[in-house]
């Protein structure tokens, strides 16, 4: 870990393609084998944060965050998962009627409130995303739950509730004035719009989400096979 947050300091300090030290220069810095050092190089090119070319060395990768569209996690997964601090901005939290097009993504009837949950996601105090979810009447538990540093996934979790699988879609759009205050970016700046439904271990539509990306922080990437 030592190594690793050294590095992520450079990382942090430097500009994409900057060449970062050896395995044979962490190893006489830190003292460690050349395995104990090229492990932590390769959580770091996992993660996305370093590239490695053959027989030059570790360089800088881009500062987007890049995001697999293959794998249903949540942010805070995510985040954490990248060495990141997630946290959110509470914007607004609690019950409401739901719109139309909420009630008939979670399979509610008209009448039916639903759960609503605006946050600006965040990772090492970055603003990332505008998200608003909005979730069936029976989640209304997680409102207790202080929503600023937990994860929606972890609380349906206790609820009984598995996110299991994602159906969804993927637009641009460009930063209204509200939204580019809360982002910290330029009105009209590109954002990545997902829309996406989470189903349940049951196949039971469990959230609704509008998550509105910074298209200059984050990246999402797509493998296509043939066949």
């Amino acid at each position: 870990m030592v190594i690793e947050e050294y590095l992520r300091k450079l990382i942090a300090a430097g500009q994409p393609g900057d060449q970062l030290p050896s395995d044979s220069e962490l190893c006489e810095r830190f003292n460690v084998s050349r395995m104990t050092a090229r492990q932590a190089v390769l959580r770091l090119v996992n993660a996305g944060a370093i590239y490695r070319v053959p027989g030059s060395g570790s360089f800088i990768a881009d500062h987007h965050i890049h995001r697999g569209m293959n794998r249903l996690r949540s942010f805070t997964e995510d985040m954490r998962s990248r060495g990141r601090v997630p946290s959110s901005r509470v914007l607004n939290a609690g019950l409401r009627a739901g719109s139309a097009d909420e009630l008939r993504a979670l399979h509610l009837a008209a009448a039916d409130r639903v759960v609503a949950v605006t946050r600006v996601r965040l990772a090492d105090g970055i603003p990332l995303a505008l998200e608003r979810a909005i979730l069936p009447p029976g989640s209304a538990p997680i409102l207790q739950a202080d929503l600023a540093t937990s994860s929606m996934h972890e609380l349906v979790r206790e609820l009984g509730r598995e996110p299991t699988l994602a159906r969804g879609s993927l637009t641009a759009a460009t930063a209204s004035p509200l939204e580019a205050e809360l982002l910290a970016v330029k009105v009209g700046a590109g954002l990545l719009v997902e829309r996406r439904t989470i189903f349940d271990q049951q196949g039971a539509p469990m959230e609704y989400t509008e998550t509105s990306y910074v298209g200059e922080r984050y990246l999402f990437d797509v493998v296509l096979e043939r066949g």
